[in-house]
């Protein structure tokens, strides 16, 4: 009897332990990416208003049209943010088991992973469109290629460091669950804690 009591009395230890470890990593998913969204919106933020200023106080040439795409790009980004900080939000008061942690911890990397290599899409479209306006001597282009050259740079140094964030997470909770193993056979259940 006391045998019993003791390994249950482990059980509910390590249950409580893991439920409360599962809440951190889906915490600090969730933290990860409000901060991230925030530095976002205020990037959109700052694209807006000096992109518009800069938009409607320049009569022409590329730099009218550099603005003119900042202001887009900058439109863009703070919605992106919002949603973002939405959902964050929303997620933190959320306690997802382990199969919903696995599988949302996987996609916020996947998506800054792909977002990473979409920047390169934006920084080489840029440059096509810088060259492409400098040989038609076409200030539109010219504008354009610029805007999007700085803004695909910006979202590649900030892609790179959420992926980064979201990974060390990742990893973290990756090694969380390998220490602790949940075992069902069926009839039999177990959980074995690696030290």
């Amino acid at each position: 009897m006391k045998q019993l009591f003791t390994l249950l009395l482990i059980l509910l230890y390590v249950q409580v332990h893991a439920q409360d470890s599962l809440k951190n990593f889906n915490y600090s998913r969730n933290h990860i990416t409000l901060t991230g969204m925030k530095v976002l919106g205020s990037w959109g933020i700052v694209n807006l208003g000096v992109g518009a200023a800069g938009w409607a106080g320049n009569d022409g040439g590329s730099d009218k049209y550099f603005h003119q795409m900042n202001t887009l790009w900058g439109a863009a980004n703070a919605g992106i943010a919002v949603l973002g900080l939405t959902g964050a939000k929303r997620n933190l008061s959320k306690q997802p088991g382990v199969a919903e942690n696995i599988q949302a911890q996987q996609s916020i990397e996947k998506t800054f992973l792909i977002n990473g290599g979409l920047d390169f899409v934006y920084i080489g479209s840029g440059i096509f469109l810088n060259a492409r306006g400098n040989s038609h001597n076409n200030a539109q282009l010219k504008g354009y290629g610029s805007s999007v050259i700085m803004q695909g740079v910006f979202l590649l140094l900030f892609d790179a460091t959420m992926y980064s964030a979201q990974r060390t997470n990742g990893n973290k909770f990756r090694g969380f669950l390998e220490k602790s193993t949940v075992i069902f056979s069926g009839n039999k259940i177990g959980i074995v804690y690696n030290l």
